[in-house]
């Protein structure tokens, strides 16, 4: 297992600004970290990259769709097109950050619903857009893994069942799924069920509370979390994901308008020492 925090709860672009945090994750013992990759251009990641990488920081990345205009669902074909050039400038960015993973929601627009469920053909679309992503992300040595949302973030994945149906539809090896305790806290009604139904297709654990606060501290059930992860087999990333209530993109997508850890040491430190603690034990 490898231990990661998301740098959400830093900034939605991680900056020069950012690096002193940084070293103390570093410093604490986390063995990488989660790169918001929602703008910039990829020469900004290779120097980020270096500069992790002095740290002793593994990279993985997390990224959206921006807006409905550039959707690689869409049945409109230049907004189809812009979703194609926005996926392939993920990828530049994970490619010059050096990234081990690429996770997020990058199928459809965080918020934008169209009264029903995937249709037939955005799933298709979906299949073959992310299919293409796999195919580059196997030539190039890194893992894609696509989050599933609640349903009041998407309407695209919000459980296992379609999770893994989607997965097992794209056919690749590259491509699996970033399990999400807090998206499934919702939509599940068996975190451990749901986990081993995923099963090898699980690229990315993300551990995240009830609240969205310190991994802990809430209700979810942890312990059964790590034992169901582990007894599939999986020994990939975990990653650690608390958002605050300073960053205003953020804020807009998942409607997070308060503090929800005291500080960022009681976030670093308490949620390494669960986590590691709670993955030995299980």
């Amino acid at each position: 297992m490898k231990l990661g925090i998301n740098l959400l709860c830093l900034g939605g672009h991680i900056e020069e600004s950012h690096l002193p945090q940084i070293e103390r994750i570093a410093a604490i013992g986390f063995d990488h970290v989660e790169v918001p990759v929602m703008r910039g251009s990829p020469d900004h990641y290779a120097w980020l990259g270096d500069r992790l990488h002095a740290m002793g920081l593994g990279r993985a990345q997390t990224s959206i769709v921006p807006e409905p205009a550039a959707n690689p669902l869409s049945g409109d074909a230049d907004e189809r097109r812009r979703g194609g050039e926005h996926l392939n400038w993920i990828q530049d960015c994970a490619e010059a950050l050096g990234s081990e993973t690429i996770g997020g929601p990058f199928h459809a627009p965080i918020g934008h619903f169209t009264g029903q469920g995937p249709t037939q053909a955005e799933l298709e679309r979906g299949i073959e857009a992310h299919r293409a992503m796999a195919e580059r992300a196997a030539r190039n040595g890194y893992l894609l893994a696509l989050e599933h949302l609640n349903r009041f973030e998407t309407y695209f994945l919000n459980t296992m069942e379609q999770a893994r149906a989607y997965a097992d539809r794209v056919d690749h090896p590259a491509f699996g799924i970033m399990y999400d305790t807090f998206h499934a806290n919702i939509e599940e009604q068996d975190q451990a069920g749901a986990i081993r139904h995923l099963g090898d297709r699980m690229h990315v654990l993300h551990v995240s509370e009830n609240d969205r606060g310190v991994p802990g501290r809430g209700q979810i059930d942890f312990a059964a979390v790590a034992g169901a992860a582990k007894a599939a087999g999986f020994d990939g990333h975990v990653v650690v994901e608390a958002f605050g209530a300073g960053v205003p993109e953020l804020a807009a997508a998942t409607r997070v308008w308060r503090p929800l850890f005291p500080d960022f040491e009681t976030l670093f430190t308490e949620a390494h020492d669960f986590i590691r603690r709670t993955w030995e034990a299980a």
